[in-house]
Formats: structure tokens, C-alpha cells, sequence
């Protein structure tokens, strides 16, 4: 979204609302429905539900509590933290960095710049993963470039034997992922180690599984993203080089002799690279190859290989 010349927000004045008493009334329906069209004409690809997850924020509610109050009169210090919500999206920040979290796979996970934003794409990492594993009574699972920590914390928590390391280069996002493991009482399953790719576990004995939405954006299509992304989310964890590729081709390398024989390689891929990733793994003695799974667009989002025997 733009920052081209902006309207006042909800509660500006001059101007903002009509003049008599009875419209200077801003209930909580009023608000979504000035602020859904607001943020429509600035370029939100879903200006209600953004207005509603900011509302409920500011509010500390959960969002279905707005269905059942909407004539409550929203009072003016929460106008005002709601107005500048609203004015920072319209400038394109993303609404999880604005309230500070995300769902994704059901569970709440706090996010900050310093993290990728978690998306429902991901969770199809999850559904494989726990369809691979869900037989295997303690499984050794490993997640890189964790980030928020979305993929190790759903994983642990669907699998309730597993026990995850996570590992990202940056500090920071650790620092995130760490916080969302205790939120949802899996910190005693997830260990947390920094570094770049498998470089932590060079002399760890094999796992069962090895799952990753590493960086796959080719650089040369990162100023063509949509400027919430471009702008505000981590370049490392979204540059994957001239072709996108870069991170999982070292990935590929180094996983194969860190899984078991029958040990599971699970990567989100973007839509354009289920050939050429597929390709990576057409070695016959490291990999078999299981069908790529599509997302709820048909878009091909997760390839899957096992280690040969």
C-alpha cells in the first residue's frame, strides 16, 4: 500500500467524522466499517480482517469477540492507539508486526521484524511431516532456519514425543522462537542452536526428519514482492540468490548425512521451482522422491524425499 495523500483516521479532527453528537459516536461497527473501507482504497488485499485483528488488538480481545459487541462505544485513548495502527498500515506495515503476532497451525506465535512472517503455505510442511513421522514413537526432528519458530513449535506440538532442535543464523529470531516454545509449554522438547544451516549438528548422530522454508525468492525478484514483504520482512530469510536456490542446494548437501536411512526431507519450495528442486534430488542413491504436495491453490509448495537406504 501506498503513502500517497492520506484521509484522517477514525477520531481525527478536523474533518474526520460529521459534526452533530449522535455520528461523533464511534462504536466498534462503525470503526471496522470506516476503517475496512479506508484501508481498501489503500491497497489491502483483506481490509476487514486487518481492521478486525488491529481493533482486537488495541481492545485486548480475541477477534470474535467484535461480532458480538458491535454498537460498544470505543473510547478515545483506544481510538487513538487504533488510529495509529491504521495510519502504519496504510504505509504498508504488515499487521502481525503491528500487533505482534500470528496464527499458524492453530497456535498464537509472537512475531517481530526480525522474523519471518509465519503463512498458511507453511503449514503444509507440518501436514507432511506429521504424516511422515506420526507412527515413529520419539522422533528426532530438526528445523532450520526456524525464524519465529512456527515449523518447530506446530511440529512439536502435533507430534507430543518429538523432540525438535531449531537452529537459525540470527540471534534475534531465536530469541522469538525461544518465547513461542515457552508459550506454548514445548521449551523441554525444543532445543535452540545459532548458526548457518546444519553447521550445528556436523557431529550429531542422524535424525528422522529434516524440515525447512529456507530463503527461495530468486534477489532479483525481491523488489518486485509486495512492499509489506519488500519493506518490513527479513531479507535473509527470504534472498535465495541469482535463481532462488542458493540455500537449498547447500541444505540438500548437508542433509543426506545427517537423516537416517528412510529419513524424511521436507522443504517449502516457490511455485516455479518444484522442477529444478526435484532435479537436486534425482540422485537415486541418496534420495527417493515422494510426490510434491500442493497448496490450497494447487501451486506445487512442499518436496519431499526420503534417504535412500
Amino acid at each position: 500500500m501506498g503513502s500517497e495523500s492520506r484521509e484522517a483516521a477514525p477520531g481525527d479532527n478536523p474533518g474526520a467524522v460529521p459534526p452533530s453528537r449522535s455520528e461523533d459516536t464511534w462504536t466498534i461497527g462503525r470503526l471496522l466499517s470506516w476503517t475496512t473501507d479506508f484501508l481498501r482504497k489503500r491497497g489491502s488485499e483483506s481490509p476487514r480482517l486487518d481492521a478486525e485483528v488491529m481493533l482486537a488488538s488495541v481492545l485486548a480481545w480475541e477477534r470474535v469477540q467484535l461480532y458480538t459487541h458491535y454498537e460498544d462505544v470505543v473510547g478515545e485513548p483506544e481510538r487513538t492507539r487504533f488510529r495509529e495502527l491504521v495510519r502504519r498500515r496504510a504505509d504498508g506495515a504488515p499487521v502481525a508486526y503491528l500487533v505482534g503476532r500470528k496464527e499458524f497451525y492453530s497456535l498464537r506465535f509472537d512475531v517481530s521484524p526480525a522474523v519471518l512472517i509465519p503463512r498458511p503455505e507453511s503449514e503444509f510442511v507440518i501436514v507432511e511431516l506429521v504424516e511422515a513421522l506420526k507412527d515413529q514413537e520419539e522422533p528426532r526432528v530438526v528445523d532450520v532456519g526456524t525464524g519465529s519458530g512456527c515449523l518447530a513449535v506446530a511440529g512439536a506440538h502435533q507430534l507430543s514425543k518429538a523432540r525438535v532442535t531449531a537452529i537459525d543464523i540470527s540471534p534475534e529470531a531465536l530469541e522469538v522462537a525461544r518465547k513461542n516454545a515457552e508459550r506454548h509449554k514445548l521449551a523441554d522438547r525444543i532445543e535452540f542452536l545459532q548458526g548457518d544451516l546444519l553447521a550445528p549438528l556436523a557431529d550429531a548422530p542422524p535424525f528422522d526428519a529434516i524440515i525447512s522454508n529456507p530463503p527461495y525468492i530468486p534477489t532479483a525478484d525481491l523488489a518486485t514482492l509486495e512492499p509489506g514483504v519488500r519493506d518490513h520482512e527479513p531479507a535473509l530469510a527470504l534472498d535465495g540468490g541469482p535463481d532462488g536456490l542458493d540455500v537449498v542446494r547447500r541444505l540438500i548437501r548437508q542433509a543426506a548425512p545427517l537423516l537416517k536411512p528412510g529419513g524424511h526431507l521436507i522443504l517449502e519450495i516457490g511455485t516455479a521451482q518444484e522442477g529444478p528442486v526435484r532435479d537436486l534430488l534425482s540422485d537415486a542413491r541418496t534420495w527417493d522422491l515422494r510426490p510434491t504436495t500442493r497448496d490450497l491453490q494447487s501451486h506445487p509448495r512442499v518436496v519431499h524425499a526420503t534417504r535412500a537406504p
